[in-house]
């Protein structure tokens, strides 16, 4: 028997200065990535410092939103989810959720596209169905 995802309604984010560019993306159906222009390496969760250099030389960009499972885990009972970690195509990894699919199915290496999912109050979440 398969597994369905529930519809469930995350809570909001914590918005505080340091992630409000990235929930404005959010809010404009965007995914942003952050990318250090020192080393032009890209990296999540996107943030005003470079994890790799500790400069301020950074510029957020948006995916296209496109990547692979790399790991996974599923929540079963009441309200079933997967919370997974997805590789992006710019080489980035973010943790998220697979949704709109049969949970039983989801496998690592497996291809996922972005959706959009509401919060409750809050913005947008990126979350990721498989193609």
């Amino acid at each position: 028997m398969a597994t369905m995802a529930s519809n469930r309604i995350p809570p909001a984010p914590v918005e505080d200065p340091t992630n409000k560019a990235f929930f404005d993306g959010c809010r404009e159906g965007k995914l942003l990535i952050g990318r250090c222009l020192d080393t032009g390496k890209p990296f999540f969760y996107p943030r005003g410092i470079s994890p790799f250099t500790l400069s301020t030389n950074v510029r957020l960009e948006p995916s296209k939103g496109e990547g692979v499972i790399y790991s996974w885990s599923i929540q079963r009972g009441k309200d079933p989810y997967c919370l997974a970690y997805v590789t992006l195509d710019e080489g980035v990894t973010m943790m998220t959720n697979i949704v709109d699919c049969d949970l039983d199915t989801i496998r690592c290496g497996q291809r996922v596209r972005l959706v959009w999912k509401p919060s409750d109050g809050g913005p947008p979440l990126p979350m990721f169905t498989p193609v």
